[in-house]
């Protein structure tokens, strides 16, 4: 029997499989599959199997169907457009706070991520690129000290991941999301609660429209009519508050405005 650690890598490697084969339309939208099946095809036991397509589940590509296993959903638009709105609804808020309650450590953490992904990007690593994006998030969303909060939003990015799978790894894309990090981390490291809700909301928009895009090419489906602009447009057009000055004062652990960009 497989030990945990290497039941785990079998179960991602299924799980890869798998997504790569609805995304890619190998596995036809609306067809039933077994457990037994893909053990089989795969040459595993039905454990990773089961716990792979468990992880799918949860991402909204598969259904379980009790006694008869698993039928594809695919992913469409309003899929993607459903996960971006709940995450824009709850990120945003998260750096908001972020920026009220940062500590050193934080700030240090999140610089420290913007050269590591400037680094990888040059590498061309797209897996380490995608790790280093959901630390990026998941140090904000830490701020909020909420564990169902940080929960939810692991599967909001697992799902996102699983939806985009194509686009994170193009250089062109890896590039954009680390400039529309940079802003992120200079807001919460002036401050600026505004000014990272904001940010925050440019990032997932884009994120939004770049993974509807890719799903929308595969599906023939339309794209949404200026999303988001119906859900927030107070977010994306009010003026920045004035903030007091008492409550901006070490916030930002002595840093300059600038002194989280990545040479």
């Amino acid at each position: 029997m497989p030990s945990r650690t290497e039941n785990g890598s079998i179960t991602d490697e299924v799980f890869k499989r798998l997504r790569d084969q609805i995304l890619s339309g190998s596995l036809r939208q609306g067809s039933l599959h077994s457990i037994y099946e893909y053990a089989e095809v795969f040459g595993v036991s039905r454990t990773p199997v089961r716990e792979a397509v468990l992880k799918l589940a949860a991402t909204g590509m598969i259904v379980i169907e009790r006694n008869r296993g698993f039928r594809v959903q695919g992913i469409s638009v309003d899929d993607v457009r459903t996960v971006f709105e709940f995450r824009l609804l709850l990120e945003t808020t998260a750096a908001s706070y972020a920026a009220q309650h940062a500590l050193p450590s934080l700030m240090e953490q999140l610089v420290e991520n913007l050269r590591q992904m400037q680094l990888v990007i040059q590498s061309l690593d797209a897996a380490k690129f995608a790790q280093l994006d959901r630390e990026f998030h998941d140090l904000i969303v830490a701020s909020l000290d909420n564990s169902r909060i940080r929960r939810e939003l692991e599967g909001l990015r697992g799902a996102t991941a699983a939806m985009g799978v194509t686009t994170m790894g193009r250089p062109v894309r890896a590039r954009e999301i680390h400039c529309e990090h940079v802003p992120i981390v200079n807001a919460i490291a002036e401050g600026n609660s505004f000014g990272a809700a904001r940010s925050m909301t440019t990032h997932l928009v884009h994120s939004g429209r770049v993974v509807m895009a890719e799903v929308a090419a595969r599906s023939g489906e339309a794209l949404p009519d200026d999303w988001p602009d119906f859900l927030m447009p107070s977010l994306l057009d009010s003026p920045r508050p004035v903030e007091d000055e008492a409550s901006r004062a070490g916030t930002t652990g002595g840093m300059s405005p600038g002194s989280s960009q990545v040479d």
